[in-house]
């Protein structure tokens, strides 16, 4: 689905110092070449500059300039992945995510930034190279310490600054941090400090820092004994890079025993890391995790760590120079693989502490939190699927982020990730048949039936075998979706209730219960048992309410606003329609958000609007085709889209309905989601005939009453079940499926 086109540039919190005329340089490269690679040595500022060009660029650019940092994708088969999760895309098919780049790409002009790329040099290339060939209107800026090598590709090297920009960089990095620090006299020794330092912006900052502590001259004094322990007091030229290697093992030097150690640890973290990972990941008996955050701190203050602040809350990250340094003093320290484990240990758990908290009122700040630690968490399912001792780690933490590949859009590499983890082998039952019943229901939201129902197949029978309740209630349940969306509503019913049963039999109480519960109502409801299907999702309405779920209580409003709107309650409707596309825009659900804005529009042109309803219709196309018309194409599913069409066609004639479904198709998710959302621009004339949607009104309506005006069986005139129904499981049952 189409992101908004505004870009994904982040605001720089420090002022950019010099390079005026390399800047002009990529900008007129990038007007005659496709393919620009900003190269040179690490420390150089070669990330800095090229956010600093591209954000000059961006009125070139009607589709924006996107950054898409890749120096923590460690995986080949995740770089398409990190560059379509860059461009904010989100595609529910099972069809490549290069195939859905190239196709997003292909008629746009849009400015690409590939930010840290030297560990995956060959796959980028090929990448690059592709994308080039299929977008026309594409330019690329990458960045890193080598071209790509392809043909057309302009390589521009960024050289050190030159020595009155390095000094304005010092003498302002210093400023920061020691107020009131000015040149004045010492002016010849501060550009000799920056002669020394080799106008490498890195280096300037680090020897900035310590400003606060030292003189200029102090700094040139120990500059000349970390020279001479580089040379080994040799005379002659000075190892490569020197300023670099001098500043970094110099500010390593300076550390206390503390600090090396904290800075060695925190190098396994790939991206970002909050305080309380680096407690567990880096402490230990030489260094208590009470001690971390003042340790921690004093890292911050010698800019050897930068602090960040994300929906998920603070953030702390190394640059990509000073992560390698620390990761080759804990190899030589020999703890590497103890430091990878336990960074693997701390996001499993953290990834179980997710799962069981999708079901309470943290869903949305679970959904940010997973988000901000997506980097580790692939480090973490990487660790575990190298060793083949320890695959069924990697089969359970892939299993164990359903809530996430499902329910935020990510089901492309969740896909990615179960089908390597169960590939992998395990002898671990239990883990494996959670990948299988997953990789069942993501394959099944995809529209993969034959991938779907053999995982899922093969999970039922090994649950009967192992005698798992749990997993066959999963595997029973998502194989009553896959007859939900094949248009199999008796089979689908089936099967949903067989679920339902064995939940109840083991307790089972999560989000995952509740929507068979509304998967179960919308097989009714298509069956024309509205009554039956109203009972069910204003149980799961309530369940939901008590325990702050929102995901699943989407669906139920769906089903709800469904049975409104064939009862010719058009104003409930909107209602309930319009809460279910916020919850399910805010969670980037665009199955459940498709659905609703596609039965909005059958409400917006029964109020009397067909242009309106048009717009809307042509909105949800796009979204259609990242979610898979091949999985949809149900009649059921697509009634409300037939009807809506007919009745806004007949009022609008062809041509007239044409230009306003273009219109809609113009429209970007959240534009589509704030116009579905926008309250009737009049006062709503009155109605079309009715619409019938095929199940719908004929055996009962949305207040529960039957044609004749009788109150349907079970539900008092007030629409209140009267019935005694228990809920699908207790609340003692919430527990990790």
């Amino acid at each position: 689905m189409r992101p908004r086109t505004c870009g994904n540039l982040p605001s720089e919190p420090a002022g950019f110092v010099g390079r005026g005329p390399e800047l002009t340089e990529v900008g007129r490269l990038l007007e005659r070449s496709r393919l620009v690679t900003v190269t040179g040595v690490g420390g150089v500022g070669k990330s800095r500059f090229a956010r600093e060009a591209a954000q000059g660029l961006q009125e070139r650019f009607c589709d924006g300039v996107w950054l898409a940092e890749l120096s923590a994708v460690r995986a080949p088969g995740l770089l398409d992945h990190a560059v379509t999760e860059a461009l904010g895309l989100t595609d529910h098919t099972s069809r490549k995510p290069r195939a859905v780049l190239a196709e997003h790409l292909a008629e746009r002009r849009l400015l690409l930034v590939l930010d840290g790329f030297e560990q995956l040099v060959d796959p980028c290339a090929e990448l690059v190279r592709e994308l080039l060939r299929r977008a026309p209107g594409l330019r690329v800026l990458a960045v890193g310490r080598r071209p790509l090598c392809l043909d057309g590709e302009h390589a521009f090297p960024l050289a050190p600054l030159e020595r009155a920009d390095a000094v304005e960089l010092l003498v302002a990095r210093a400023a920061a941090a020691a107020p009131g620090f000015a040149v004045g006299e010492r002016e010849p020794a501060v550009a000799e400090l920056c002669d020394r330092l080799e106008g490498l912006p890195l280096a300037l900052e680090l020897a900035a820092v310590r400003l606060r502590s030292l003189s200029v001259g102090q700094l040139l004094e120990r500059l000349d004994d970390r020279f001479r322990l580089l040379t080994g007091g040799a005379r002659g030229g000075l190892p490569r890079h020197r300023a670099l290697r001098t500043a970094i093992g110099w500010s390593h030097e300076l550390c206390t025993a503390q600090e090396r150690l904290l800075w060695a640890r925190l190098s396994v973290f790939a991206g970002r890391f909050d305080l309380d990972a680096a407690e567990y990941v880096c402490g230990g008996p030489d260094l208590p995790p009470e001690e971390v955050l003042d340790v921690l701190g004093e890292l911050l203050a010698q800019s050897l760590l930068v602090r960040e602040d994300t929906a998920a809350g603070v953030r702390y990250r190394m640059l990509d120079t000073v992560r390698e340094y620390g990761a080759g003093w804990l190899a030589a320290q020999g703890e590497t693989e103890r430091v990878r484990r336990r960074h693997r240990d701390w996001y499993t758990g953290l990834a179980t502490w997710c799962e069981l908290e999708w079901f309470s009122p943290r869903q949305h700040e679970v959904a940010a939190l997973v988000d901000a630690e997506l980097a580790n968490l692939r480090l973490a399912l990487e660790c575990c699927l190298d060793d083949p001792q320890e695959a069924h780690l990697g089969q359970y933490l892939a299993g164990t982020l359903w809530f996430y590949w499902a329910g935020c859009g990510r089901l492309a590499e969740g896909r990615h990730w179960l089908d390597r983890a169960l590939e992998a082998g395990a002898d671990h039952e239990g883990s494996r048949l959670k990948a299988l019943w997953v990789l069942g229901y993501v394959a099944a939201l995809q529209g993969d039936a034959v991938a779907a129902l053999t995982a899922l197949q093969e999970c039922r029978d090994g649950a009967v075998l192992a005698g798992s309740r749990v997993a066959l209630a999963y595997a029973v349940h998502r194989m009553g979706c896959l007859a939900l969306v094949s248009d199999d509503m008796e089979r689908a019913a089936e099967l949903l209730g067989a679920a339902l049963e064995h939940y109840r039999e083991v307790g089972e109480l999560n989000s995952n219960v509740l929507m068979c519960q509304v998967e179960l109502a919308m097989a009714m409801a298509f069956q024309g048992d509205l009554p039956g299907a109203l009972r069910l999702c204003d149980e799961v309405r309530e369940i939901c309410e008590d325990h702050g779920e929102r995901w699943t209580r989407a669906y139920a409003l769906y089903v709800l606003g469904y049975a409104a709107l064939g009862g010719g309650e058009l104003r409930e409707a909107r209602a309930l329609l319009s809460e279910c596309v916020t919850i399910n825009h805010a969670f980037h659900d665009l199955l459940g958000l498709v659905l609703a804005v596609e039965l909005l529009a059958l409400v917006t042109v029964s109020e009397g609007d067909p242009a309106e309803a048009a717009v809307l219709q042509g909105g949800a196309e796009p979204v259609w085709d990242s979610v898979g018309l091949q999985l949809f194409g149900s009649g059921y599913f697509n009634a409300p889209r037939l009807a809506c069409e007919e009745q806004a066609r007949e009022a609008l004639g062809a041509e007239r309905y044409g230009a306003c479904a273009r219109e809609g198709r113009d429209l970007d998710l959240d534009a589509l989601a704030a116009r579905a959302l926008a309250p009737p621009p009049r006062p709503v004339r009155m109605p079309l005939p009715k619409p019938r949607i095929e199940g719908v009104a004929e055996r009962g309506s949305a207040d529960g009453r039957s044609a004749e005006g009788r109150p349907s069986e079970g539900r008092s005139a007030e629409g209140r079940s009267t019935e005694s129904s228990k809920p699908a499981g207790s609340q003692d049952g919430n527990r990790r499926a």
